[in-house]
């Protein structure tokens, strides 16, 4: 790959080991890629901290404390080499747990007190505490063709659909490497010829509410795999989708297949117009969604819901916004959630500090639920004890959650849901 003077000097050493390190990684991965040089990014979202016994024996065995953990697991450096302070703005995404509520998920106080050591130390680097994978609802908003180093293909997917930012789905050693040198290999999304659709989706029914627009992505992603769609309706689209069904589509066509941008004609920032998002190419294929479309998707969703008694409804993933808070605040004031059933909303620390001030973790709780942050039931394996069957309002865990914990899901409504956790049993249906 092709080296500018300033890259040069970074990997021959002159910003010390672990820059050297993380520049060697980066261009092993360029190359890996077919990538002929690298891209300045100011704007990396990745995990950091260390949340698992392995890491913390780790720390201990190798005696290099967080730089040890660090060095392995974010610059594939078996070599201990201190870490000074990130050269980018770095927001750190989700974790295994709520450290605030371990017990809940069977996390030991050991693995909390590590965490909070593994906090500090991030911390101190630079990276901002953010613990969520919709970073763009809690400050980290790119611009327009602002060049990014994310990981979490929910915030990716995002990112470059919505916003019109410009990121791949990076991991850990990537991210790590960016975050010390402030590059990234110049490859697919960064590429204005790889953002251009694929695939045209031609609506032709009514996409309303947030769960016709996961049903929506679910669908497409199985279509387009990691390809680039675009939605389009010669009648255009009628309610334009806000932030809740964006997240919740793109969320959905990244689970079922490997969609990491997409277009809607009209809306999204690089799809003014079909043909704008085309650039000019025709597509590979023109797909149609219509009745017969969404009930399929909604049946195969549902494919491992059985039993009608829930013990467990979990909201909030990707994390819940303040809209979703208080749209679920509003469906339960004055009812009580089941004796057999748990209620979990999951959205970021600062949007549980909002929903705090405003009343509404109040008004949930009373009702018998939990606002926890931080984390999930995908990325922590944690669910109540004793739980067979749940019911989600996210086509992203329900197609997660079967698989890592063995457990029926039924997809529906936030009304539903909300429903089944007060009655301990699952009403929804197709409608």
């Amino acid at each position: 790959m092709h080296l500018s003077d300033e890259e040069k000097a970074m990997y021959d050493g002159r910003d010390g080991p672990a820059v050297q390190k993380a520049m060697d990684l980066l261009m092993r991965y360029g190359e890996a890629l077919g990538a002929e040089r690298l891209v300045e990014t100011r704007n990396v979202c990745a995990t950091i901290t260390s949340t698992t016994p392995f890491q913390r024996d780790f720390a201990l065995a190798k005696g290099g404390g967080m730089d040890a953990v660090f060095s392995e697991f974010s610059l594939d450096s078996q070599e201990t080499v201190e870490i000074p302070k990130f050269k980018v703005f770095t927001s750190h995404l989700q974790l295994g747990f709520d450290p605030g509520q371990p017990e809940r998920m069977g996390v030991s106080e050991e693995i909390v007190q590590f965490y909070n050591r593994s906090e500090r130390h991030a911390a101190g680097l630079g990276a901002q505490i953010m613990n969520t994978c919709t970073p763009y609802q809690v400050g980290n908003i790119p611009t327009r063709g602002e060049h990014c180093a994310w990981m979490e293909s929910s915030a990716v997917v995002y990112c470059n659909s919505v916003l019109g930012a410009r990121t791949n789905t990076e991991g850990r050693e990537s991210t790590g490497a960016a975050m010390l040198t402030g590059r990234i290999p110049y490859w697919g999304y960064h590429l204005d010829e790889n953002r251009r659709a694929t695939h045209v989706v031609e609506l032709d029914i009514e996409v309303e509410s947030v769960q016709d627009w996961g049903l929506l992505g679910y669908y497409i992603g199985e279509h387009v795999q990691e390809r680039v769609p675009v939605v389009h309706s010669k009648r255009g689209i009628g309610r334009v989708p806000n932030l809740p069904r964006l997240k919740h589509f793109g969320a959905a066509a990244s689970s079922s297949g490997g969609v990491e941008m997409y277009h809607i004609a009209g809306i999204t920032p690089e799809a003014l117009t079909l043909e704008q998002a085309l650039g000019g190419r025709a597509p590979v294929e023109v797909l149609r969604y219509g009745e017969a479309e969404r009930r399929a998707t909604y049946e195969k969703i549902n494919v491992t819901g059985k039993d009608s008694e829930i013990q467990y409804v979990m909201l909030g993933c990707p994390h819940y916004t303040i809209e979703q808070i208080w749209e679920a605040a509003q469906l339960i004031e004055g009812r009580k959630v089941h004796p057999s059933c748990e209620l979990w909303i999951f959205t970021p620390r600062a949007i549980k500090s909002l929903a705090d001030r405003n009343g509404y973790t109040k008004i949930i709780e009373d009702a018998g639920g939990i606002i926890m942050s931080d984390s999930c039931s995908a990325m922590s394996r944690a669910v109540p004890k004793g739980t067979k069957t749940v019911a989600l309002d996210s086509a992203k865990q329900a197609h997660y959650l079967p698989a890592i914990l063995g457990v029926q899901a039924w997809f529906g409504s936030t009304a539903e849901c909300i429903d089944a956790a007060c009655t301990g049993r699952w009403n929804g249906g197709y409608a």
